[in-house]
């Protein structure tokens, strides 16, 4: 098995998965009431968007402690996230299957994070 060099936060799987995540989001929001572009469609969009631009902050960080910090905060946009998920299923701005995929995603996205955040911690401590 060949290891990849790490250059780039594109290069990050937590980054890769979080940018489908971006997408998605874009690509369901799109089909909101347009009452909700400056509510639910705005919150949404910035808070995806939060998430792959703090693992991409974080990347560039040289301390545990800042890395940490960027992708504790990206995972708690992932949160955010999966609350206005919720909501925009509950109001029946997409769908059960829509949101269950998309849901899966953003626990798929926060899993990484977790593992983002072990992993710079057990470099720090080695």
């Amino acid at each position: 098995m060949s290891i990849t060099k790490i250059r780039s936060f594109r290069d990050l799987f937590a980054w890769q998965e979080a940018h489908k995540l971006v997408l998605d989001i874009y690509t369901k929001t799109r089909n909101f009431p347009k009452e909700e572009m400056y509510g639910l469609v705005n919150q949404m969009r910035r808070c995806v968007v939060s998430v792959s631009s703090n693992i991409a902050e974080g990347f560039s960080r040289q301390s545990y402690l800042e890395k940490a910090h960027f992708y504790s905060m990206s995972q708690g946009s992932v949160t955010e996230l999966q609350n206005q998920l919720i909501i925009a299923n509950d109001v029946h701005y997409i769908s059960d299957e829509l949101f269950q995929v998309t849901y899966e995603q953003s626990v798929k996205v926060h899993k990484l994070l977790n593992g983002l955040i072990k992993k710079s911690k057990a470099i720090h401590n080695s």
